[in-house]
């Protein structure tokens, strides 16, 4: 985006900016209509967001001048969009048919991806069916996946959203990821090391914090089982098939995927393989099936149409024409409880950056903050802030038609819950409002004077309903394809690299430096005064 696009949008949004909710519901009767759009059963209503169609005709003449459906062909046909690491961004193809015809590097990604595929599914219904066992002939009864970001947060998230899912013989999926030993002592503790596979998810397996939880684990079941038999109950999902074997894991039971997938859209490769552990191939496979259904709306739909691109235009609003810097989502599914983690990861890694893909800085501000917590919680915490606080916070709010718990009322609840939040932050409530209210109900007029404004909503304030049917392996699968390709859709907009990610390096060189001089076996040269200071006060602590 360059600054003469950026001021057109702020000067549709000064126009916009005085008109509040109210007046453009009571002005367009059909708002709804025309301000939502459904693929099958999944609808985005964005009719609650502070825009009107003269600003929807600018966003979708920025999309158009910002080339986003040639830069999205470009993707879908393999071509090094990831272009300071010069590689493909395929992930679509981990969940294509070979008929799609996905081609990487000349060669056709089915031909490497599908034998892929078949082999960790594979083992993961061999597991859950027995036939591949502990050391003592036993079946595994726990997994352990071992991961950080990518290999962490995606496959965390649908094993808990798929949890209904899970086949009755399967072993319980746990995970860990931080450094930190709690993490590893806690899931271990009261875990059976002769039951227990290990997974451990690093693409070049070198990845520092998985290797130490790793090695740690590694050590956990040689005490538990003993050395020879540890081989059996280790799986690795990585390409570096000289390391995995130093580590003494059999080459059948290492998964690999590719270059052009990055970490956080590993999910649909062989990072997965926790997932299907859970769940099986057959639903493992529906899930991918539902990440092709919107793959196959983004490639096809026309602008107006496409719910991906629509979301990243309703979010390039916010962003660049209103000025705002965070996104709340919040999913009235306590099954989806890790998505806003998730999908955290997905955008701030992703968008987070402030030069453009020549090396330039950037022309307009990119990436939001994202962050939240599952509905109805999160109105019990910090929906206050949302509701009456000074900042305009947009919220996403996602919710399925159908009850995935059978309890008997719960879910028109639920619904009602989440549909009443946007419904209050859109229209508010005006203090004459509260004077009548609390007037009906006999209070004085000294207390409604002292209580009214403390009362009042400004209300205004956008949101977005995404809807669905119900939450399934499929319906998952297009959900988080869905913010995959807004995510990439906003890239395109701020003209950034969104698969790259510098940002995760230094912390990372650092720390590798530092860990001598916290230990105490390097001299502390160089470092800045108040890492020193901090380094020498553990070591105070610790005396």
């Amino acid at each position: 985006m360059d600054q003469s696009q950026l001021k057109s949008l702020q000067s549709e949004w000064a126009r916009v900016s005085g008109t509040h909710l109210r007046a453009l519901f009571d002005g367009d009767q059909a708002r709804f209509e025309t301000f939502s759009a459904s693929f099958d059963d999944l609808t985005i209503d964005y009719s609650k967001e502070r825009l009107d169609g003269a600003a929807m005709d600018a966003l979708m003449s920025l999309a158009r001048d910002r080339g986003v459906e040639a830069a999205r062909d470009a993707m879908f046909a393999g071509a090094h969009i990831n272009s300071t690491e010069d590689r493909a961004v395929l992930h679509a193809a981990l969940r294509a048919t070979p008929a799609d015809g996905y081609m990487v590097d000349g060669a056709k990604a089915a031909d490497v991806v599908e034998p892929e595929k078949e082999r960790f599914l594979a083992f993961a219904d061999a597991v859950i069916a027995g036939k591949i066992t502990a050391a003592d002939g036993k079946p595994f009864t726990d997994v352990i996946n071992i991961g950080i970001g990518g290999s962490d947060l995606g496959p965390v998230m649908v094993a808990r959203a798929l949890s209904p899912f899970r086949q009755a013989s399967a072993p319980n999926v746990h995970f860990v990821s931080n450094v930190d030993g709690a993490h590893l002592a806690d899931i271990t503790r009261g875990l059976d090391p002769a039951r227990t596979l290990g997974l451990i998810a690093s693409k070049t397996f070198t990845t520092h914090e998985t290797m130490t939880n790793a090695h740690a684990a590694q050590r956990w079941l040689t005490r538990g089982i003993g050395e020879d038999g540890v081989g059996a109950h280790l799986a690795a999902l990585s390409t570096n098939l000289e390391a995995t074997k130093a580590f003494g894991i059999e080459d059948a039971h290492v998964f690999g995927f590719w270059d052009w997938v990055g970490g956080r859209y590993s999910v649909w490769s062989a990072i997965g393989l926790s997932v299907a552990l859970s769940v099986g191939g057959a639903n493992f496979r529906a899930f991918l099936d539902g990440a092709r259904a919107m793959d196959q709306h983004f490639l096809s739909a026309p602008l107006a149409q496409n719910l991906p691109i629509l979301l990243a235009l309703v979010g390039i609003w916010r962003r660049n024409a209103m000025g705002c810097d965070t996104v709340a989502l919040i999913p009235y599914d306590q099954r989806l409880e890790r998505f806003p983690a998730y999908v955290q990861q997905l955008d701030m890694e992703s968008n987070g950056k402030s030069v453009n893909k020549a090396g330039d800085p950037v022309a307009a501000a990119t990436g939001p903050v994202i962050w939240g917590e599952p509905g109805t919680n999160a109105q019990h915490s910090f929906f206050q802030l949302i509701h009456q606080g000074t900042d305009i916070i947009p919220v996403d709010f996602i919710a399925a038609a159908e009850d995935g718990s059978k309890l008997d009322g719960q879910h028109h609840i639920l619904l009602a819950n989440c549909f009443a939040q946007s419904q209050a932050l859109a229209f508010g409530k005006t203090t004459q409002e509260v004077a009548v209210e609390m007037q009906a109900a006999g209070k004085e007029d000294a207390q409604i004077d002292a209580l009214k404004t403390h009362r009042t909503f400004a209300g205004n304030r956008p949101s977005t309903t995404i809807l669905h049917r119900r939450l399934d392996p499929f319906s998952l699968g297009r959900l988080i394809a869905l913010f995959e390709h807004k995510v990439f859709v906003q890239g395109v907009i701020w003209d950034v690299n969104s698969f790259d990610q510098w940002g995760v390096e230094l912390g990372k060189e650092l720390a590798k430096a530092l860990l001598p001089v916290v230990k105490g076996e390097a001299s502390p040269d160089g470092v800045d005064g108040s890492t020193v200071g901090l380094i020498a006060r553990v070591a105070s602590l610790r005396d």
